[in-house]
């Protein structure tokens, strides 16, 4: 039994069983595949996967009981590489950070900043995605830390923490009629076509929770991920934005007016989380401090 055996396995699964995309991805051939799978098959006795001719099409019932275990073993001998290069001195690496477009664009730049200081040698890969994206690769490994609005809470092999919090506010283009409005009300702006996130991105699922408890239907005309994108149309007159708080800084479309909204939308959480069982170098732990400073170093390990 070796680890190529066994990342062979953990890849195929991945990968939907398909072997051209396991071997591409791990640098090696589909008959190289094919030859790590059926030896691990014979050494413990059982088919592991269900097959189709050659063609694997499932797992077996056995193969649902082992695959949690291979999954265990890369992960402790991932573990013991990261805890030999800890203690061994090794200050240099790479922190993988997965993330939202709006995360990335307004948050994380000055922490990032901070954590080139601290650590020098450390390189940081942001990527960015959806949330359930951001927690696939967390809990495969692809990512050290994720970070988004929603969903990194509903993986329970994810410890996920707290933040900050943040609300939505309202964009319009300058002279629109909302501006003389006292103060905005969902009814008010529900008669507007309307320009937000996509679903499942940056507290969308506060935004149509907060009009479907008003009973008011909405015209959502246009959705994107990021929060630049959603004030370019605002700016075209297409409709009204309702987009980050964070998003209103200097690079702010200077052409748009910011109406306050706190008060129509629910509160959002912003988390950070990472992968139950996983090794913390002491950096990945530091760039977690510097995101929340709130938490305390022994409240994240015991949560992994």
């Amino acid at each position: 039994m070796n680890f190529q055996q066994l990342r062979s396995v953990r890849e195929t699964v991945r990968r939907g069983f398909n072997l051209t995309e396991v071997a591409n991805a791990l640098f090696t051939s589909q008959p190289g595949v094919s030859r790590q799978i059926r030896e691990l098959e014979e050494e413990l006795g059982v088919d592991i996967f269900e097959r189709n001719g050659k063609r694997l099409t499932g797992l077996t019932e056995p193969g649902k009981n082992v695959l949690p275990i291979i999954e265990r073993l890369l992960l402790e001998a991932a573990n013991l590489q990261q805890a030999g290069d800890e203690y061994s001195g090794l200050k240099s690496g790479t922190l993988s950070v997965a993330t939202t477009h709006t995360q990335a664009r307004y948050v994380l730049p000055k922490i990032v900043q901070a954590f080139r200081l601290a650590f020098p040698d450390v390189r940081v890969a942001l990527q960015q995605s959806a949330p359930e994206h951001i927690a696939e690769w967390v809990l495969s490994g692809k990512a050290d830390i994720g970070i988004a609005t929603e969903g990194l809470a509903q993986f329970d092999g994810l410890a996920s923490f707290p933040c900050y919090q943040w609300h939505h506010t309202v964009v319009v283009p300058d002279g629109h009629p909302l501006l003389s409005e006292k103060q905005l009300t969902l009814a008010s702006l529900s008669k507007w076509p309307l320009i937000t996130y996509d679903q499942g991105f940056t507290g969308r699922s506060h935004i149509d929770d907060a009009f479907r408890a008003e009973e008011l239907d909405t015209d959502i005309v246009l959705t994107a991920m990021d929060s630049d994108v959603i004030q370019q149309y605002v700016a075209l007159g297409m409709g009204v934005g309702i987009v980050a708080s964070m998003a209103i800084g200097p690079s702010f479309n200077q052409s748009l007016k910011e109406i306050q909204a706190s008060h129509l939308f629910a509160p959002n959480t912003t988390r950070v989380a990472v992968r139950r069982g996983a090794y913390l170098r002491a950096y990945t732990l530091e760039f977690i401090l510097q995101l929340a400073p709130e938490l305390k170093r022994a409240d994240i390990l015991a949560a992994i």
